[in-house]
């Protein structure tokens, strides 16, 4: 991506005859990759082309102006890798290619279904069978949901070949180095001092707000970050003397990309920007400034032309955004004091206003003031009008809108003041306070590096096993739908299994997935087992893609086990059964997968009219072993009944490192695997002898790895079940009916 936008920054450099400042040609080539991106999915035909558009473009830019002489970029290239580092480290440090925000927020779900079907048809949903993936899509791209930010993703997953899902983290890390490239410009004739200013834009690109939205998938926040950033330095640099008209252009594409990216309501965000500039232009009607105006505004109207064809279904839909009770995923309205980068305590949604904190951000304040100051003395344009746009648009933001958009205005905005709060010790140093300037920086800095070590610490992971896991099924079943989930996994039903027209039991969907009792499970309910949903509802079904765990059943038995994985079970039934199935009769409870079936039961079955057969599946009998330890370990001694290999099961979520273990041999150990409620992970598997058996739980909390200092939700309990034939069951003529009674079973069916 890095090089992507550097060519199309040379092309922006090429075709305006006026070269950008070093600093400002990758964050400007990364507008134009998403405004090309916009302009190439405007129609189903050509979306497909976005990435050999914005490869073409990057090339003729390379050709056209090569990216040499380098000049002075060490500084502002430490800055941007600097903070590249900081925004990574999560994921990086994790040891696997995942993502952050899993259960904190759906939304990153949307966006991976939104980006797959605008590179590939546009805003088009032809074609699509219903499921809970086209009702996903119905809510998001069929109104108009601005898709600016997921340009950048799309490209680069049509360029790669990689899943959108393993490219989404470091794209948004992507955008905070712009941050800090925009800021490093910004900051120029304030902190004239190279290291010094590199230095500030490190830290001013990671106030603790921004930092947290990253953190849970923030797409737009980050966007509109570094482009608001970008608009403030070009809004300087495009009235500057001697320039031609084109040197509107690169202004006009950072606006329109934000429009592209916020859609048209975002416009607030320029009005304070330029109209500073159309003052200037009124005291100073010349000539030069009247054409650079007309260039701006024509090249603004062409650019911006994808947010206005969004708009036309977009803006109806944004009166539901302004709602005083539109928490979203917010816990509480956010504190305006967020808004000067410090905030340390884990959670952005949660109340961390201590008296230190406060006597920090009053620190942020005083200082920020006093940089604004400065950059007055210093005719630091580009730093006071950042910081106005920030204040003017996040204030207005927060008048106007709900919580849920006026936090995000925070994210957007708070860089700015740290900036101008950093640009104060500068000048403090320069002007003979270097120890006095010394302090206060340090002290801005440990708080915002305090705030988000924390905020690292309790960082929500995406279990990389499990998705991927989901990812390869969705390869193996494309095109074999409908398929039924009956775990709450968005990403599964909303992105990896798209291709076999998904829907999840508790989620948006199109079909009603009736439980036996009539009714249908709420909206996010964790997990059901199979046999709680009426048969009927189940056979419209001709793929379960199910979750394994010592609580699940076997589906009926016109389904066949076709793949089976450590966390999912993919069943498919042919598409015209040979068998019909009159009734099933789930047996089984809360906390064992099968039970003894009353005989009179089983006799009624088989008296159905019609009826040939039975079938009965059976599962072994799960040995609980209680909840986990929140530190350290737990023995509990289980008698075996009989030789078998058995498998350590451990529920719900946890942070650090679990394990299990029998007679002091480790079974299996888990390091922050994110679930939800009542559902099971497999730890791993041991051949067991018949007799008394010690088995310990053990739970290690703490240390530095990314997420270990969060606390679990749901923790446990743990089991251990025999390992079985899943696939298995067997059938018997309704003369042997009476077989069946005192045995333990998973269900009975009646077939003809």
């Amino acid at each position: 991506m890095a090089a992507l936008s550097l060519g199309c920054g040379r092309l922006v450099d090429a075709l305006t005859r006026e070269p950008l400042p070093g600093v400002l040609v990758l964050p400007v080539g990364f507008a134009v990759v998403i405004l090309a991106g916009e302009f190439a999915t405007l129609w189903s035909a050509t979306a497909q082309l976005a990435g050999p558009l914005v490869i073409a473009l990057a090339l003729a830019g390379l050709l056209l102006a090569p990216p040499w002489p380098l000049g002075s970029w060490e500084w502002p290239a430490g800055a941007a890798a600097g903070v590249f580092a900081v925004y990574a480290a999560p994921i990086v440090l994790s040891g696997q290619a995942t993502f952050a925000g899993y259960i904190k927020l759906d939304d990153t779900a949307t966006y991976f279904a939104m980006t797959d079907r605008v590179m590939n048809h546009a805003r088009s949903l032809a074609g699509l069978a219903p499921s809970t993936y086209e009702a996903t899509l119905a809510t998001t791209l069929k109104i108009g949901y601005p898709t600016g930010g997921l340009m950048p993703l799309g490209v680069g997953h049509q360029l790669t070949g990689y899943d959108i899902a393993w490219l989404y983290q470091p794209y948004l890390t992507f955008m905070a180095a712009m941050l800090a490239l925009a800021l490093y410009a910004v900051l120029e004739l304030a902190i004239p001092s190279r290291p010094m200013r590199a230095a500030a834009a490190f830290l001013a690109a990671e106030p603790a707000i921004l930092f947290g939205y990253a953190l849970w998938g923030g797409i737009k926040e980050l966007a509109g970050a570094w482009l608001i950033a970008l608009v403030a330095a070009l809004v300087v640099w495009t009235l500057g003397a001697r320039r031609s008209p084109l040197a509107a252009v690169p202004l006009a594409a950072a606006c329109a990309a934000l429009v592209c990216v916020l859609s048209l309501p975002g416009a607030v965000w320029l009005l304070p920007a330029l109209v500073p500039a159309v003052i200037v232009i009124a005291r100073r009607p010349e000539r030069a400034l009247l054409e650079r105006a007309g260039a701006f505004a024509a090249g603004l109207c062409v650019l911006a032309i994808p947010a206005f064809v969004e708009a036309v279904d977009w803006l109806p839909q944004v009166g539901n955004y302004g709602k005083d009770t539109e928490l979203g995923n917010l816990i509480q309205r956010l504190s305006v004091l967020q808004l000067f980068g410090i905030w340390p305590g884990g959670d952005f949604r949660l109340r961390h206003d201590s008296a230190p904190v406060i006597v920090l951000i009053v620190l942020v304040i005083v200082a920020a003031a006093a940089g604004l100051w400065w950059a007055w003395t210093q005719g630091s344009w580009a730093l006071l009008l950042y910081v106005a746009v920030a204040g003017i648009g996040c204030a207005l933001y927060l008048a106007l809108s709900s919580p849920w958009v006026g936090g995000k205005t925070l994210a957007m905005a708070a860089p700015a003041f740290l900036a101008a709060a950093l640009a104060a010790c500068a000048g403090a140093a320069v002007r003979g306070h270097a120890v006095e300037a010394a302090v206060v920086a340090i002290a801005i800095a440990g708080g915002i590096l305090v705030s988000n070590w924390d905020q690292y610490h309790d960082v929500w992971l995406a279990p990389r096993g499990q998705l991927h896991e989901l990812e390869a099924i969705g390869h193996r079943i494309s095109g074999q739908g409908p398929t039924l989930m009956t775990d709450y996994q968005v990403y599964g039903v909303r992105h990896f299994l798209r291709g076999a027209d998904p829907e999840g039991a508790s989620e948006l969907r199109r079909r009603y997935d009736y439980l036996t009792n009539g009714q249908v499970l709420p909206p996010k309910t964790p997990w059901a087992d199979i046999d709680r949903f009426r048969l009927d509802s189940v056979l419209d079904y001709r793929t379960l893609v199910l979750r394994r765990g010592p609580l699940s059943s076997r589906p009926p038995s016109v389904y066949r086990l076709v793949r089976s994985g450590r966390y999912y079970e993919v069943w498919q039934r042919p598409v015209k059964p040979q068998t019909t199935i009159v009734e099933h009769l789930g047996l089984g409870s809360s906390s064992q997968p099968a039970s003894v079936p009353r005989c009179a039961d089983v006799l009624r079955l088989a008296r159905l009219p019609g009826v040939t057969a039975l079938a009965a599946a059976t599962r072994p009998e799960t040995i609980w072993l209680g909840p986990p330890p929140l530190s350290g370990t737990r023995d509990v001694t289980v008698d075996i009944p009989s030789g078998s290999d058995y498998i350590a099961w451990l529920g719900g979520d946890w942070y650090g490192n679990a394990t299990i273990s029998v007679d002091g041999h480790k079974v299996g150990s888990r390091r922050e695997e994110l679930n939800w409620p009542g559902i099971y992970t497999d730890l791993g598997s041991a051949r067991l002898s018949p007799g008394r058996h010690l088995v310990t739980v053990g739970y290690d909390t703490g240390g530095w790895h990314p997420g270990s200092g969060a606390q679990p939700f749901s923790f446990g309990p743990a089991a251990i079940s025999p390992v079985d034939d899943r696939a298995a069951f067997r059938t018997i003529p309704v003369s042997q009916a009476r077989s069946l009674c005192g045995q333990r079973l998973d269900w009975v069916e009646a077939l003809r």
